[in-house]
């Protein structure tokens, strides 16, 4: 070890997962202090990783004596829970210290007074900017500007819809937005969050506070929303979307444009929409590879969605995934049509109550794929109780039996809950 060049040496202790063994390491010898003084560009800090009973303020003066033995920091992690309240001047010279040369700040640290990390580390080389349990107030974009930051994720964090707005237009190089749990204070008796963003790629947004979002993104490729409760949700931009998924929304309205011809992943569970049709919305995503429906809660009764429609509007589809879905005895994804689905090696089919005609139902699916590698079966297993339900399993596990025996070149796996 006494041969590598410190920059070596260095480089490995970047890769220690916490600041708290690259503390003990460097104290091997001079040399390797050397190295964590002059070519160690990664910390990363978490208060689950230093003794219990340590106090708040033996934190701070641990983690301000470790980042001033470095130079050049680049990718720096504060994670302290929120037994600690920190108090503002160590916070703030951390950053100071540190945000002529920092591409990466992950934080949450709970200050008295809050800290306003945007004003310390706008105007900088920062590309990553994770905040989590803060508040934002006051965002002035003619100061607190990002040139840099391409990655911006905000969980847990308390800002106005104006502000917010503020922000992305301070980032005129983002390509990913995160909003997780994010508590948004609005003006408006309907709360109404609008962001503008030319250059974002991907949004991320879970358990927002507002009734209506509108997304003006010309280049948004991923849009990925999760537990929102919305009256509104729009999206303008030129028709770049490529990765659609939804997880336990209910929107009154949904409009993500009329073009979709680059959709390639569309991923919708516990879904429930009034407006318009959501099979209308993909319809005629010609390049899509990939579908899953699950759970979804169709308002009209008449959106019954075919296994020859799904064949006839996705032709290069791949990987097809459906739950048994009933509605007043009629099956929202019926086998009507004869054509199949060429390209489907991967199909998921599952169930949340399981009905003696689910069976025949994965037989017929199966039928149409005629060059299917790998069949994947979701159930949910509940205590069953009667004579009947107990039958409908024996009769199910017995048709499966027979179901492998035929399709012997298909890999068949079972995921219960």
């Amino acid at each position: 070890m006494e041969h590598l060049p410190v920059e070596v040496i260095g480089n490995i202790l970047a890769h220690l997962s916490a600041a708290r063994d690259v503390m003990v390491a460097s104290a091997v010898c001079r040399k390797w202090r050397t190295a964590c003084r002059k070519h160690l560009h990664s910390l990363s800090f978490n208060s689950d990783d230093f003794p219990r009973d340590m106090t708040t303020r033996q934190l701070e003066i641990v983690i301000t004596q470790t980042i001033f033995q470095t130079m050049g920091l680049q990718y720096l992690s504060i994670h302290i829970d929120s037994t600690h309240e920190f108090s503002a001047a160590p916070v703030i010279s951390w950053l100071m210290y540190t945000r002529e040369t920092l591409r990466s700040l992950s934080y949450n640290v709970r200050t008295n007074p809050n800290v306003n990390i945007l004003e310390k580390c706008g105007r900088q080389k920062l590309e990553v900017l994770d905040l989590d349990h803060n508040t934002i107030t006051g965002v002035e974009p003619s100061y607190q500007r990002f040139t840099c930051l391409k990655s911006l994720s905000l969980r847990h964090v308390s800002i106005s819809a104006l502000d917010l707005n503020l922000l992305v237009a301070a980032c005129p190089k983002m390509e990913s937005l995160a909003l997780d749990f994010l508590e948004v204070v609005t003006s408006d008796s309907q709360s109404t969050m609008e962001l503008t963003s030319h250059t974002l790629k991907s949004l991320f947004a879970k358990s927002v506070g507002v009734d209506k979002i509108i997304l003006d993104a010309d280049n948004l490729e991923v849009l990925n929303l999760n537990a929102l409760n919305l009256d509104l949700f729009e999206l303008i931009g030129k028709g770049t979307l490529k990765h659609l998924k939804i997880d336990d929304v209910s929107v009154t309205h949904m409009d993500i444009g009329e073009s979709t011809d680059h959709l390639e992943v569309v991923d919708v569970s516990n879904f429930t929409i009034v407006r318009p049709k959501l099979y209308s919305m993909i319809s005629r995503a010609s390049n899509l590879r990939m579908l899953r429906f699950w759970g979804v809660v169709f308002d009209d009764e008449d959106e019954i969605v075919d296994s020859e429609t799904i064949a006839v509007s996705f032709p290069l589809l791949r990987h097809l995934s459906l739950s048994y879905e009933l509605r007043d005895g009629l099956l929202h994804y019926s086998l009507q049509g004869s054509s199949p689905l060429e390209n489907v090696s991967i199909l998921e089919l599952g169930w949340t109550v399981i009905s003696e005609h689910f069976g025949p139902w994965v037989f017929g699916m199966i039928e149409r794929c005629p060059n299917l590698k790998k069949l994947v079966i979701h159930g949910v297993l509940s205590e069953a109780k009667t004579r009947e339900e107990r039958q409908m399993l024996a009769s199910f596990t017995s048709f499966i039996v027979c179901l492998m025996r035929k399709y012997v070149h298909v890999d068949v796996q079972f995921e219960y809950e």
